[in-house]
């Protein structure tokens, strides 16, 4: 079956970077575009970044663009997400996500489960 299991979340301060990674299984990944999500407490989930198939094309979030970048393995059925300057903002559970189309969240059908990403002052 569809697996995505996020893996990289953890505690940092204001200004560090994190790494999150995205191993993926039960469908052909390098057919799917991928992308990235959180959820902060209370709010809703919001699309932070995605990508093409062949990783050719990314698109981001205005609150995150400049900062955060995507990419793809498709030898390692893997995306990942290199978290820069973070922010207390940036603080949610990040969420993996796998569909059809890189630059439309309504278009991801698959979705893991989360890793916590939270950012002190």
């Amino acid at each position: 079956q569809v697996q995505l299991v996020e893996s990289g979340g953890g505690l940092v301060q204001a200004g560090d970077s994190l790494r999150l990674s995205c191993a993926a299984s039960g469908f052909t990944f390098s057919s799917y575009a991928m992308g990235w999500f959180r959820q902060a407490p209370g709010k809703e989930r919001e699309f932070v970044a995605g990508l093409n198939w062949s990783g050719g094309n990314t698109v981001y979030a205005d609150s995150v663009k400049g900062r955060f970048t995507i990419s793809r393995d498709n030898a390692k059925n893997t995306v990942y997400l290199q978290m820069n300057s973070l922010k207390p903002e940036d603080t949610a559970v990040y969420y993996c996500a796998a569909g059809t189309m890189y630059a439309q969240a309504s278009k991801y059908k698959y979705w893991g489960q989360g890793t916590q990403v939270t950012v002190s002052s």
